[in-house]
């Protein structure tokens, strides 16, 4: 896992958050003043698939240790609500998904790149995670990382 110090803000912009079977349109900038410490923002390339099943479960399990230490997790991909409201179902899932399928929140963390996939290139989200404190400044990013064990090793960064 990589840690950047690039300097992405939070957007302002309002976002369609899913969670616990239900939507509501928030602004995440005034999200994350309602945290304690901040927010981890992460980004899948798509719902109820190998890699973002395991990525999804494990921040799921460790969502209490985030919130012992004052983060909300929030998991953005480009599926629709329905899709959302699916993978909550089908995995158990008790942290909240951001619904982009207009791509300007991944287009803001320039999260959709070039990618390989059975020898052809198409364009798709990579797997990066962003943390921002309680005023919305970016204090890590990490990009193109890797699903499994990543929720643990962003909690021991934090």
């Amino acid at each position: 896992m990589k840690n950047s110090q690039e300097s992405i803000s939070l957007p302002t912009f309002e976002v369609t958050l899913v969670q616990d079977g239900t939507e509501q349109t928030c602004d995440l900038a005034a999200l994350v003043k309602d945290s304690q410490q901040g927010l981890v923002l992460y980004f899948y390339p798509k719902d109820n698939t190998a890699g973002c099943s395991v990525q999804a479960t494990d921040f799921t399990e460790l969502k209490e240790q985030f919130a012992n230490k004052g983060y909300q997790i929030i998991g953005v991909s480009r599926d629709g609500i329905k899709s959302h409201h699916n993978f909550i179902n089908k995995k158990a899932l008790n942290i909240a998904l951001i619904s982009d399928t207009d791509e300007t929140l991944c287009q803001h963390f320039d999260v959709i790149k070039e990618k390989m996939m059975y020898g052809k290139t198409h364009l798709g989200v990579v797997r990066s995670t962003f943390v921002f404190d309680k005023n919305g400044v970016m204090i890590a990013s990490f990009r193109n990382i890797k699903a499994k064990e990543h929720a643990q090793t962003l909690l021991d960064f934090l």
